[in-house]
């Protein structure tokens, strides 16, 4: 089973950064696609990005390319998620999720594990 541990997230003014982390435990990620995605109130959950966690392989989905990193720290077992120039429309629920295979997906449905989220709120 393994279990994956959202943290990072947080109150920050626009135009700040933030790294969220996610922390898996029970299983390696070895062999396992990682995605960060995020969802606002009332809105469906949005994809940002995948990794490819055997060979830190990134992808982004249509528009998040620029401002959102993602990458891993293979020692720790845990992947991050890197925000810069945050605006008031990123303010939302940020989860890690996990599924198993070589290909990006935003499609939530194709993942098995979930974290429970970190909140991240952009306001002056």
């Amino acid at each position: 089973q393994l279990q994956l541990v959202e943290s990072g997230g947080g109150l920050v003014q626009p135009g700040g950064s933030l790294r969220l982390s996610c922390t898996a435990s029970g299983l390696s990620l070895d062999g396992w696609g990682i995605a960060w995605f995020r969802q606002a109130p009332g809105k469906e959950r949005e994809g940002i990005s995948c990794l490819r966690y055997n060979d830190g392989a990134t992808h982004y989905n249509d528009g998040m390319e620029g401002r959102f990193t993602i990458s891993n720290d293979g020692a720790e077992n845990t992947v991050y998620l890197q925000i810069n120039s945050l605006k008031p429309e990123d303010t939302a629920t940020y989860y890690c999720a996990a599924m198993e295979g070589p290909e990006p997906s935003y499609n939530p449905l194709d993942y098995d594990y979930w974290g429970q989220g970190t909140q991240v709120t952009v306001s002056s």
